[in-house]
C-alpha cells in the first residue's frame, strides 16, 4: 500500500462511518469497534482505528479508557446546551453573511438537494448538515467558522436523529432555510440571526420532545390492599 493510499483510507473509512452514524444506521448507544471495521473495510486494525479515532476527536463517537468507542446518546442536557451554543453562532453567522448579502454556493446546492428530498422522500440530514456549514464557514469571521466547527460532531448527532425519528420534515426544513436565506439576500442582518436562532430552536424543540417521550419514567399502577 502506498503512503498516499494509507493517508486517505482512514479518511474513507471515517466517513462512511459518520453516514451511518447520521442515517442511525449505528445508533446510538451502539459500540464501534475497531476488530469490526476492521473486517467491514478489509483494513489492518491500526487503519480502524485512525478512522474511529478520527470520529471520537469530532464527537461522534465517544470512548472511555480501555472501552469499545460507543455513538453517544445525547441527554436532555446535552441537547439543551448544544443548540443553545449552536444558535448564538449560527445566528451571529447568518447576521455576518447579510452584511455581505451574498449565500455561498455551497449553502444553495444542498438547499436544492433539501427541497428534492421533500419532493421524492429522500435522505435530508447530510444535505442540512452540509447547508449549514456552508453557511457558517462562507461569512468573513474565521474564529466564528472555527468554533462551528468544533461543534459540528454533535451538531451532525442532532441533525440525524431529527431525521431518524422523522422529528421535522425536509419540506418544514427546506421552508425554514428560504426565510433565513431571503434575509441574507435582502441585507436584513436582524432579521436573519433572529430566523436563524428560530430554526435551530425549532429542532431543538423537536429533540426534546422526543427525549421526554422516549425517557418517560412509567406510573406503575396503584395497588389495592387489604
Amino acid at each position: 500500500m502506498s503512503q498516499q493510499t494509507s493517508a486517505v483510507l482512514p479518511g474513507a473509512i471515517a466517513d462512511a462511518l459518520r453516514a451511518d452514524v447520521i442515517d442511525a444506521a449505528l445508533a446510538p448507544g451502539e459500540t464501534v469497534t475497531e476488530a469490526a471495521v476492521a473486517v467491514r473495510f478489509g483494513v489492518a486494525r491500526s487503519t480502524a482505528r485512525l478512522a474511529i479515532e478520527k470520529l471520537v476527536a469530532d464527537g461522534l463517537l465517544r470512548r472511555e479508557a480501555h472501552r469499545a468507542a460507543r455513538v453517544p446518546e445525547l441527554t436532555r442536557d446535552d441537547i439543551a446546551d448544544l443548540y443553545a451554543t449552536r444558535s448564538v453562532i449560527e445566528g451571529a453567522a447568518m447576521r455576518r453573511l447579510a452584511e455581505d448579502g451574498a449565500v455561498p454556493a455551497d449553502a444553495l446546492v444542498a438547499h436544492r438537494g433539501i427541497r428534492a428530498a421533500a419532493k421524492d422522500g429522500g435522505a435530508f440530514a447530510a444535505l442540512d448538515i452540509a447547508f449549514h456549514r456552508a453557511l457558517v464557514a462562507g461569512q468573513r469571521s474565521p474564529r466564528l467558522a472555527r468554533t462551528h466547527e468544533q461543534l459540528m460532531g454533535e451538531v451532525e448527532l442532532g441533525i440525524g436523529q431529527v431525521q431518524a425519528h422523522a422529528l421535522m420534515s425536509a419540506t418544514t426544513i427546506a421552508e425554514q432555510h428560504e426565510y433565513i436565506l431571503a434575509a441574507v439576500i435582502a441585507g436584513d442582518g436582524e432579521r436573519a440571526e433572529r430566523l436563524a436562532r428560530e430554526h435551530v430552536a425549532s429542532a431543538r424543540d423537536a429533540l426534546l420532545a422526543h427525549y421526554d417521550t422516549t425517557h418517560a419514567v412509567p406510573r406503575t399502577a396503584p395497588t389495592m390492599e387489604g
